[in-house]
């Protein structure tokens, strides 16, 4: 399986394989609640043959949960901030921010998501921090079989 934005050549010679991408759709980000980052929900008529409603509303969840996790501001959060004024530029560099870990919480879960559920299907999620975070993209391949 070929992942967004990451060329065949630097693909395990196994994974060179492409399959033939049949459609994509597009969750649009949710600012029904203001500008928090989360994804519309609905689960879209293009995947009722692909994968169980069920199971792609718990993805979607998960997601907006993660984000949700990603922008709020406790008092760890806080603190680590406040801590960290004095030797700022340093701290820039050495540590990671709580958004960024959150991130790459999300980027791991997507991974996991695509291996164990949506390839097998003919699916692949793309991680929405990829699309500037405007939407979640997924990709229908024609042929399942060379998914994988």
């Amino acid at each position: 399986m070929l992942r967004p934005g990451v060329s065949s050549d630097s693909q395990p010679a196994g994974l060179r394989q492409q399959a033939a991408v049949a459609a994509k759709v597009f969750l649009q980000r949710d600012y029904s609640n203001g500008t928090v980052c989360q994804f519309q929900s609905k689960f879209p008529s293009e995947l009722e043959t692909r994968i169980d409603k069920q199971q792609f509303e718990e993805t979607m969840q998960t997601l907006n949960n993660l984000y949700a996790e990603a922008e709020k501001l406790g008092s760890p959060v806080v603190y680590r901030r406040l801590s960290g004024l004095p030797h700022c530029v340093h701290r820039l560099h050495v540590y990671e921010t709580h958004y960024e870990k959150v991130l790459k919480k999300i980027a791991k879960y997507i991974q996991e998501q695509n291996d164990k559920i949506y390839a097998p299907r003919g699916l692949l999620l793309t991680d929405p921090i990829e699309r500037g975070l405007r939407v979640i993209e997924v990709t229908i391949f024609e042929d399942r079989s060379l998914t994988r």
